[in-house]
């Protein structure tokens, strides 16, 4: 059955607190910040809300370094409070990234996905910080990738850098999220709809002080924000399969004369690939890829790898 989930993306830029504030009143700055950037986006119901990377880090051009650590003690879990109780009051997931003091004195670069309740129910730690944050900064790297479960679906998580590395989207892709969140402050161009299309999932990334893009798993834009408003929020269909068009084209007219606008077949052109969705409350993708024998595109890709392996056996 359809599966509609509205997802929100806020990058605005880091907020701009002038070296020697206090740590508690940057703190409350910070808090009264995000409460103000919400009020943006709350009133289209949000399933769930991406917030950029760091989002608490004061301006670091103007909040220098050494006065960051008092910063974040005296913020200890402050703003994702705040941040829980409007998930609660408004019943949404929030995707809280933040820099969190380990025990040793290093950094963690981490986003913590607080659930319609108010509750953390999970936490990703950036698995490759850049040289210079694991360098200069201590930013200690993470060691695992989990999926977050949702009452939507099945979240995945990587942060900025993180994307540049085929480990963590192979590990993914493998796992089959219906859902990838990126904060970030690096947009990865290219790199999010290849992400998207390796995952066979929804991608939304949020970007301080660049666009803030929903992805659909064919690799294309759904939905972004502009250099007038740095929010987005799109619904997104997440009860959907991708396919490839060879063996399966011939069957979509049947599928369109039985089930009309109850499902739908998007086709992006020079992919060879389309993405099935339903749009019922009757029925699921899968009972329509079950229905009419179509083949998912990875089922597809796995016979070429089959048969291309037999006809390499054979010649030896």
């Amino acid at each position: 059955m359809a599966n509609r989930v509205t997802i929100s993306c806020l990058g605005p830029r880091p907020l701009a607190i002038e070296a020697g504030t206090p740590a508690q009143e940057a703190t409350d700055l910070m808090i009264r910040h995000w409460r103000d950037q919400l009020e943006k986006v709350l009133p289209d119901r949000p399933d769930l809300i991406v917030l950029p990377e760091a989002c608490d880090r004061p301006d670091p051009l103007r909040f220098p370094l050494e006065e960051q650590l008092p910063y974040f003690r005296a913020r200890g879990n402050q703003v994702r409070d705040s941040l829980a109780d409007v998930a609660k009051r408004h019943r949404c997931y929030i995707a809280y990234p933040a820099l969190t003091e380990a025990a040793d004195g290093g950094w963690l670069n981490e986003m913590q996905l607080i659930d319609r309740e108010g509750r953390v129910v999970g936490t990703y730690r950036k698995n490759y910080p850049t040289p210079d944050e694991s360098g200069r900064r201590s930013v200690r790297s993470g060691k695992d990738a989990p999926l977050f479960e949702c009452d939507f679906g099945r979240v995945a998580a990587a942060i900025c850098f993180d994307l540049n590395f085929d480990e963590l989207r192979l590990h993914y892709a493998a796992l089959k999220p219906d859902l990838i969140v990126f904060p970030s402050m690096y947009h990865g161009g290219l790199m999010q709809g290849y992400w998207a299309y390796s995952c066979r999932a929804h991608f939304a990334g949020a970007v301080a002080g660049g666009p803030c893009t929903i992805v659909t798993p064919l690799g294309t834009t759904a939905a972004s924000s502009t250099n007038y408003y740095p929010f987005v929020t799109a619904t997104v269909n997440l009860d959907c399969a991708v396919l490839h068009i060879d063996g399966n084209d011939d069957l979509f007219p049947a599928i369109k004369r039985k089930y009309g606008r109850e499902v739908t077949i998007r086709e992006p052109g020079y992919l060879g690939s389309v993405l099935l969705a339903s749009e019922s409350d009757r029925f699921r993708a899968e009972e329509i890829v079950a229905e009419f024998g179509l083949e998912r595109i990875d089922d597809y890709f796995d016979r070429t790898r089959n048969s291309r392996m037999i006809e390499v056996e054979a010649e030896k």
